[in-house]
């Protein structure tokens, strides 16, 4: 589990103008947040934790294997790196959860039988509808 304590002398933060609603107030305040955080320079992570991430979120990546995050959600940049760093710490724990395997198990006998008795009975349904062959 990385924290945040762990995880933010290694984030970049790049304050930008946001778009959308505001008025003026957008025109003069950069409250939009982009985070930048370089997964293969992480001092934080192992190896092994980098290799898993590489896999798991690697449609979250560039090509650098950097991830880059944007939130404008509020008119306080403070407010927008809060958001944007527990988001970072969501896609990161998620991505170090490693997946249960799946224990193939065979299909019980009773059930096997139940569907082939269903299946004789849709047949003799069916053959009873029918006309008789008479020569």
């Amino acid at each position: 589990m990385i924290t945040v304590e762990d995880i933010i002398s290694e984030i970049q933060f790049k304050a930008v103008r946001s778009s959308g609603s505001g008025g003026q107030h957008v025109n003069k305040v950069s409250t939009k947040i982009e985070l930048r955080y370089d997964l293969l320079k992480s001092t934080v992570l192992t190896e092994e934790h980098k290799e898993l991430l590489l896999k798991t979120i690697a449609e979250r990546l560039t090509k650098d294997n950097v991830i880059i995050l944007h939130c404008d959600e509020t008119r306080s940049q403070y407010r927008n790196k809060e958001i944007i760093v527990r988001r970072l710490l969501d896609i990161l724990n998620r991505g170090l959860v490693q997946p249960k395997m799946r224990k193939p198990t065979r299909i019980p006998k009773s059930v096997r039988l139940k569907r082939l008795k269903n299946k004789k009975l849709q047949s003799d349904k069916k053959t009873s509808r029918k006309k008789p062959n008479i020569e």
